[in-house]
């Protein structure tokens, strides 16, 4: 008998690539889309939009293809709706990390990510090597965690994950909270800021004189060789002024502390912050400052980052919102 899938966000980003990777299996596929566009979109291929009242009840895999900052909501809404048994996919762990998903004890939960094609890797065609992000047409990995269920349970999602995210070379089994290692601490506080860093260095080369395409050259070429030593792809080692140039590196472009992004209070906290995004948007924040000794001079620096001079036993809290913090009677609050 056909399985039913529904994919809730289907006019999205992600949820029109899995649209597409399973429109033409043997499933019965329920599209849920609210979004007038993107509702809009999935129209255009000629496919139907469903509610989810209507369709989630009888789906044995509901694929939460919605933005992490919309997930808690969603799967209030949606998750009542699903019936015993049913397997609910996740497309990324930053929800489930926080525990911001609607869970039920009788529905099994997963959570899966792409990996990306990845930058030394065998494709099958020049289309597929061009094929950075979405992998339509170039292999690529993915991670599958068991959030709550079964092996079972796990065994039938990762055929589906594989499907709406073919092709895949590897299913890796990990945890969420390794997942969420993963991403967003390594790929992405890490891996996208230094990313960031390489373009924005040979955007300084160029405002000091070196001809855009000339930089452009260079950097890109000289990003690959690092990254091909760093990962064990090729023998080379870097050489002995290279390692002299990394060790500056190191000194006046990486802060010392960095590793601190992977503590398991600090994933949290990002988490916390992609999850509430609207919190990056005010004006200011607030550090409630109280001091038992005396008031330390208090000056600001680059990045909002707070630095006390002079300081005595103290203690600090970030206003992320109203009312979460009651703000002691001596504290005086800095606008950054």
């Amino acid at each position: 008998m056909k399985q039913t899938i529904s994919v809730i966000g289907a006019g999205g980003k992600m949820g029109s690539r899995i649209t597409d990777n399973l429109r033409n299996l043997p499933y019965t596929l329920n599209l849920c889309e609210n979004a007038d566009a993107a509702a809009k979109r999935v129209g255009d291929k000629g496919l139907n939009v469903s509610a989810a009242a209507d369709v989630v009840p009888g789906s044995d895999f509901v694929i939460f293809a919605v933005p992490d900052a919309r997930m808690a909501a969603v799967t209030r809404e949606v998750v009542p709706l699903m019936r015993k048994g049913a397997v609910a996919i996740l497309l990324d762990p930053a929800a489930a990390h926080n525990g911001e998903v609607a869970l039920r004890k009788d529905c099994a939960f997963v959570v899966t990510h792409p990996c990306h094609p990845p930058l030394f890797g065998e494709q099958d065609s020049a289309e597929a090597r061009k094929d950075f992000f979405d992998s339509i047409k170039a292999k690529q990995d993915i991670v599958v965690a068991i959030h709550q269920g079964s092996d079972a349970d796990y065994a039938a999602a990762e055929k589906v994950c594989r499907e709406m995210f073919a092709p895949v070379v590897k299913a890796h089994r990990i945890t969420v909270e390794q997942m969420a290692i993963l991403e967003p601490a390594a790929a992405e506080v890490v891996g996208a800021a230094a990313a960031t860093l390489i373009r924005e260095a040979m955007d300084q080369a160029v405002a000091m004189g070196v001809p855009p395409e000339a930089a452009r050259s260079f950097m890109l070429g000289h990003t690959q060789i690092p990254l091909a030593i760093v990962f064990g792809e090729i023998g080379s080692p870097f050489s002995d002024a290279a390692k002299i140039a990394v060790k500056i590196g190191f000194e006046k472009a990486v802060n010392p502390a960095w590793k601190d992004v992977f503590k398991p209070e600090v994933i949290r906290s990002t988490i916390n912050r992609v999850l509430h995004p609207e919190a990056e948007k005010q004006p200011g924040r607030t550090l409630r400052i109280t001091c038992s000794l005396r008031p330390s001079r208090v000056r600001k620096a680059p990045h909002r980052r707070l630095i006390l001079e002079n300081s005595c036993p103290w203690e600090y809290a970030r206003n992320h919102g109203p009312g979460q913090h009651p703000r002691p009677a001596e504290a005086q609050p800095i606008e950054l």
